[in-house]
């Protein structure tokens, strides 16, 4: 367009036409709680959810490991199956405390719920009446993971007192008091037992049942044995007092099959010493058929064992045979083929019943209240001695004549 004559030509106005408004400028918050282990003790841990509008993005902070990160894909999925859709939006999830690390999948169930609440699936109180912990299928379905005891322990002593777990860990949760166990079997199931307000009635597991039923099970017993009868009057004197054993002896003479049967002249476990040592195994990773360890553990490593692997280690710590055997009998068979290194670590447990692992990432405190017994062979040049002796019976054997004297 031209100005007038001898000016400059004019630039038209920009034009003022206003962008379309954001959808939502709202910033949805909801909280939900799930747990996270430390040795066999678990401590809760808040899940925050927050929806901002933005371009979506999903990202979890708070240290997590690498299968907590990974679990972002897992939850995406499980929350388009149940909803139709993830969020389009900015979807920010903290995991508090953020100065501790989170590792394991058993986040995804209780990240899903804090993102539904936030979405407006289900209302942010309902989300937060309740411990989630479960591992997410990409189809929503709910799968065990480890530690369900110590966390339903954790609901009891600091939380609402009410814990969701997939069905494959809901007996083992049930066995703590003072919390309610549900199960769900999908996401969906666990959107909808929270919007019900938890009305369904809770899993139950009376475990002073389950000892009482599998007392008199055991697979071996002492009678099997025939003579023998100072080696069996040792195991009674070892199991009466809680004494270690050494078992010496030519390979076949039964120093294993003695050791397989000491666990029967044990006591029957406690309902205390039975949580301790499911909970054990349960942190561990080692979960059994029955919700309940109701035998007292018999653990019998390689010689060739390594020194984490029989008291425990890593860079996230994890128990060792010592504190598998908890409440129970840790046979040590070959005794001298063991590293001198692996069984000076034996010291600290035999005094303290405990042992405390300490790494730059973490702190862990696992018991180990077990029965010592080893056994060995003689020493190898023991089995020599025959030869040695027809070689000197052969040499007396022979006639010598008389040196003549001087």
């Amino acid at each position: 367009m031209q100005g007038p004559e001898g000016s400059a030509p004019s630039i038209p106005p920009p034009s003022l036409t206003a962008r379309p408004p954001l959808r939502d400028k709202r910033c949805v918050y909801a909280v939900t709680r799930t747990a996270a282990h430390q040795g066999i003790e678990s401590y809760l841990v808040q899940v925050e959810a927050s929806i901002a509008a933005g371009l979506p993005h999903f990202v979890i902070v708070g240290l997590p490991d690498a299968a907590v990160r990974e679990g972002a894909e897992r939850v995406r999925a499980a929350v388009r199956e149940a909803l139709g859709a993830f969020p389009a939006a900015r979807c920010a999830v903290n995991l508090s405390p953020a100065s501790r690390r989170k590792a394991g999948s058993g986040f995804d169930l209780a990240i899903a719920m804090a993102i539904a609440a936030a979405n407006g699936s289900c209302e942010p109180a309902q989300a937060a009446g309740a411990v989630f912990l479960a591992e997410l299928g990409l189809d929503g379905s709910l799968r065990p993971v480890e530690g369900a005891l110590p966390a339903a322990m954790a609901a009891a002593r600091s939380g609402p007192g009410r814990i969701v777990v997939a069905p494959a860990n809901a007996r083992e949760a049930a066995l703590a008091t003072g919390v309610e166990v549900h199960a769900a079997s999908t996401f969906r199931d666990a959107l909808d037992l929270a919007k019900e307000g938890f009305r369904r009635p809770p899993v139950q597991v009376d475990a002073a049942a389950l000892l009482a039923e599998s007392e008199a099970r055991h697979d071996v017993d002492l009678r099997e044995v025939r003579g023998l009868v100072i080696a069996k009057r040792a195991l009674e004197i070892c199991a009466a007092g809680n004494h270690p054993l050494l078992l010496s002896g030519p390979p076949g003479a039964g120093k294993t099959m003695l050791a397989r049967r000491l666990v029967t002249l044990l006591p029957p476990l406690s309902v205390q010493e039975a949580l301790e040592a499911t909970a054990v195994y349960s942190v561990a990773r080692l979960r059994r058929e029955d919700a309940l360890v109701t035998q007292r553990p018999w653990r019998a490593p390689h010689h060739t064992v390594s020194g984490g692997g029989l008291v425990g280690g890593g860079s996230w710590p994890v128990p060792g045979e010592i504190s598998l055997a908890h409440h129970g009998v840790l046979f040590l068979d070959e005794l001298p083929e063991f590293s001198p290194r692996v069984l000076n670590q034996l010291r600290e447990p035999l005094e303290d019943k405990k042992l405390t692992i300490s790494r730059a990432g973490a702190k862990a405190t696992w018991p180990a209240d077990f029965l010592l017994v080893a056994a060995r062979n003689p020493c190898g040049c023991v089995a020599l001695l025959p030869v040695l002796g027809r070689r000197r019976g052969g040499s007396r054997g022979r006639s010598r004549s008389p040196r003549p004297r001087s």
